[in-house]
């Protein structure tokens, strides 16, 4: 029995080409999915923010509420920086092109770009300085400013 459900590759099983419900071309969306070792290093750090919680709750029963609370903000930081790490990228909407880092933002509006293509080219992997060969996105601004941002693993401006 096939169950109908929604994947990143497709939605459900239809043969005619219309919009998809959730197609709203105002909202950021990202035209990929992320890489398997970034979703896996998000799981690893959640399963970690999991054990702290539960250090944090055994602390606070114990009666030592400061180390709860210690306890406490380093499992919030471990999952702020989890949901993060999944959300890093290139995302795009009507505004523009959007880069998505750990600590920042950039938005290049659709006006400001001139050339948008794909090269393959060493890229870092996981935002690593180590380099492998992969598929880079190449923003040239009208400005001619160019803007590079490597394989769907790591998308980092160059």
């Amino acid at each position: 029995m096939p169950l109908p459900f929604l994947t990143a590759d497709r939605a459900f099983d239809t043969s005619e080409d219309v919009a998809l419900p959730y197609e709203d071309h105002d909202q950021w969306r990202r035209p990929y999915r992320p890489g398997p070792w970034r979703v896996g290093a998000a799981a690893l750090a959640l399963l970690l923010a999991s054990f702290v919680l539960l250090a944090t709750m055994i602390i606070a029963f114990a009666g030592a509420l400061p180390g709860a609370a210690v306890c406490l903000g380093v499992a919030a930081l471990v999952i702020g920086a989890a949901l993060r790490l999944l959300r890093m990228g290139a995302w795009v909407s009507r505004e523009g092109v959007r880069r998505v880092g750990f600590f920042r933002t950039e938005t290049v509006p659709w006006a400001r770009v001139s050339v948008v293509r794909t090269v393959q080219q060493p890229v870092r992997w996981l935002g690593l300085p180590r380099t492998v060969q992969g598929q880079a996105l190449v923003l040239t601004s009208s400005t001619l400013e160019t803007r590079r941002t490597s394989s769907p693993c790591t998308k980092a401006w160059r």
